[in-house]
C-alpha cells in the first residue's frame, strides 16, 4: 500500500491533515493579506446546506414511486413483486401516483408539503455496472466520459478555489463538505484535490466528540495506528471544530433506534445547528441490490426492500422534523440518488434487475413541493430488456440546487457540469430562483408527437417550443439516446422533424422534448 493511502485510509476518522499535502507541509500565511483573502472568500456568501443521501446498489424506484393512473400495466410488467393497489399510501392532492407503504414518513412529508418527488431521472445510454454507473453520478459526467472529479468537489473548488493552502482560516474555519458513513467519494472530490473530509461512521463522530481514540488491533502495527491517530487528532484543526460544534448542541429531537441512515442523519442536524459552516453533508445506506427475495410471496408490501425504504423514509422524516427543533429548517435541503433503477419487468427470483431511470426525491422545508413529471410509460406486453425511459437527466437536478440553492450563476454551473442543463423549480429560495414559478405546462398540452404512430420506417415528430434551446431525443427501451432530431435554438412556434428509423428493430421508442424547464416523453411503436 502506498503511504498516501495508507494515511488516507488511517488518520482518525473525522480528521484531516490540513497543514499537509501529498506529503508536502503547505505554508500558512498572513490571514490579514489582502491577496489571501481574496483567494479564501467564498465567491457566493450563503449559510444553505446541501444533504446528499445515497442509496446504494440500485434502488427499485417502480416500487418505490407506484404509479396509480396506468396500475394494471405496472402490474402485469411485475405481478410477483407489485404492491397491491389498496396498500399504496396516497399522496394529498395527487391521485396519479402513491409511495410504497412502508414510506409513511415521506407520505406525511410530501402532505406537509416538505418533498418533491421528481420521476424518471437518469441520463443518455445508461451504464449497468454499479462501480462505473455510481462514478457518472458521482462526477455529474456523461456515461461516455471518464472524469476524476465531482460535481459537489468541482462546485466546492470554485468557491474555494485556493482551498487547502490557508485554510482553516477565519472566513471559513470548517470543513468544505463532510461524508458520513465511508471514506470520502468521489463526489467530494475537486479537480485538484479532495474538498471534503469523511467520518467513517457514527461510533468515530462520538469517540472524536468524546475524545476517545477510535480502537485498534493489540499488536505492532495497531499501536502505530494509534499512534498516528492521536498525533492526527491533536494537530487537526477542523476535529476541534467539529468538536466544539458538536457540544453546542445538547438537545435533539427523536430518531429511529437500529436505523443507521437516522444515526449518520443526526449528526448532520447537530453540525448544522452547532454552527459549521460546512455547505455540503454526504451520508449513504446500502443494500438495495434485490436481485431476488426483493419482496414476502405472501405479502408484497413487506420484506428486504420494505425495511430498506421504511429506515429511508423515517430516517429523513426524522431528520426534517429535527431540523425543525433545532431552527435550521430553512438552511437544509436534501437529495436522495442511486447509481440506477430497476428493470420494469420482475424476475423469476422475486426481485428486479439492472435498469436506467428512477425518482429521485428532494426534501426540506424549502423545496417546491409536488411531483415533477408524469408516471413512467409501461408498454402493455412489456419484456425483460424494457427499462423506464428518461424524462430527467440527473445533472438537471445538480444544476437546479446549484442555481437555485447555492445561487451559482448559470455560466459557471456550465464550467462544473461540462455543458448546459434544463433548471428545474425544485427549490424554494427567493434570493436565487427565476420569478416563474408552479407547472411549466399548465394547460397540459401535448408538445411532442409523433405521425404516423404506430409507422414502419420513418414518421414525423411535432413539436412545440416557448423559444430558447430545444432538444428532441429519440431513445430505445434500454434507455440509449440513439438519435438527437433536434438540437438547437428555436423561436416560439410549432415545428416538424423527419425521423427514419433506418434498420432499427420493431419495438417501443420514445421522442423526448426539452425546452427550458420543459419535458415530455411521448411513446412510439415501430412495427414491421
Amino acid at each position: 500500500m502506498k503511504r498516501r493511502d495508507f494515511l488516507k485510509n488511517s488518520l482518525p476518522a473525522a480528521a484531516v491533515l490540513p497543514a499537509i499535502v501529498d506529503g508536502y507541509s503547505v505554508k500558512a500565511f498572513n490571514a490579514s493579506s489582502p491577496l489571501l483573502q481574496a483567494l479564501m472568500d467564498p465567491t457566493i456568501d450563503t449559510d444553505h446546506v446541501l444533504v446528499i443521501v445515497q442509496l446504494n446498489g440500485g434502488n427499485d424506484g417502480l416500487n418505490m414511486v407506484i404509479p396509480i393512473s396506468n396500475y394494471n400495466d405496472y402490474f402485469n410488467a411485475r405481478s410477483n413483486v407489485a404492491i397491491a393497489q389498496n396498500r399504496i399510501l396516497p399522496l394529498n392532492s395527487y391521485a396519479n401516483t402513491g409511495l410504497h407503504p412502508a414510506m409513511t414518513g415521506l407520505q406525511a412529508m410530501y402532505n406537509e408539503g416538505k418533498l418533491n418527488i421528481v420521476q424518471a431521472v437518469g441520463y443518455p445510454s445508461p451504464n449497468f455496472s454499479h462501480f462505473r454507473a455510481t462514478d457518472i453520478w458521482m462526477s455529474g459526467s456523461s456515461s461516455d466520459q471518464v472524469v476524476s472529479s465531482g460535481w459537489a468537489g468541482r462546485y466546492l473548488n470554485t468557491e474555494y478555489p485556493n482551498f487547502p493552502a490557508g485554510y482553516p482560516n477565519s472566513t471559513m474555519p470548517d470543513p468544505l463538505a463532510i461524508q458520513i458513513g465511508s471514506i470520502t467519494s468521489l463526489t467530494l472530490q475537486g479537480p485538484g484535490v479532495n474538498m471534503g473530509m469523511s467520518i467513517t461512521n457514527p461510533t468515530s463522530f462520538y469517540n472524536l466528540i468524546n475524545n476517545m481514540p477510535d480502537p485498534a488491533p493489540n499488536n505492532p502495527m495497531g499501536h502505530e495506528l494509534t499512534y498516528i491517530r492521536t498525533v492526527a487528532t491533536q494537530t487537526n484543526l477542523y476535529a476541534q471544530r467539529i468538536v466544539a460544534a458538536a457540544n453546542l448542541v445538547t438537545q435533539q429531537g427523536a430518531y429511529p433506534t437500529n436505523n443507521s441512515l437516522g444515526d449518520q442523519l443526526k449528526i448532520v442536524a447537530r453540525l448544522v445547528k452547532g454552527g459549521l459552516k460546512t455547505r455540503i453533508y454526504m451520508v449513504s445506506y446500502g443494500g438495495f441490490d434485490t436481485h431476488s427475495l426483493q419482496v414476502n410471496a405472501t405479502d408484497t408490501s413487506t420484506g428486504a426492500h420494505a425495511t430498506l425504504l421504511k429506515n429511508v423514509s423515517d430516517a429523513i422524516k426524522a431528520f426534517t422534523d429535527d431540523c425543525q427543533f433545532l431552527g435550521v429548517q430553512d438552511r437544509v435541503v436534501g437529495l436522495t440518488f442511486s447509481e440506477f433503477g430497476r428493470r420494469i419487468k420482475s424476475n423469476s427470483s422475486v426481485g428486479t434487475d439492472h435498469g436506467a431511470a428512477a425518482p429521485m426525491f428532494i426534501f426540506g422545508k424549502q423545496v417546491t413541493p409536488g411531483v415533477t413529471g408524469n408516471n413512467p410509460a409501461i408498454p402493455t406486453n412489456t419484456t425483460v430488456n424494457d427499462n423506464i425511459p428518461m424524462q430527467y437527466d440527473f445533472r438537471s437536478i445538480y444544476a437546479s440546487i446549484l442555481e437555485r440553492w447555492f445561487c451559482v450563476p448559470t455560466a459557471t454551473i456550465q464550467t462544473i457540469l461540462f455543458q448546459n442543463f434544463q433548471s428545474l423549480n425544485l427549490c424554494n429560495d427567493a434570493s436565487c430562483r427565476t420569478t416563474s414559478t408552479g407547472d411549466p405546462n399548465p394547460s397540459g398540452l401535448q408538445l411532442i408527437t409523433n405521425y404516423p404512430n404506430p409507422f414502419t420506417g420513418s414518421t414525423t415528430i411535432r413539436f412545440t417550443t416557448r423559444g430558447g434551446h430545444t432538444l428532441v431525443q429519440v431513445i430505445d427501451m434500454l434507455g440509449r439516446v440513439i438519435n438527437t432530431p433536434v438540437d438547437r435554438d428555436y423561436t416560439p412556434g410549432t415545428y416538424t422533424v423527419s425521423f427514419d428509423s433506418g434498420g432499427l428493430p420493431s419495438g417501443v421508442y420514445y421522442a423526448r422534448l426539452q425546452n427550458g424547464p420543459i419535458q415530455q416523453v411521448k411513446a412510439m411503436l415501430k412495427v414491421r
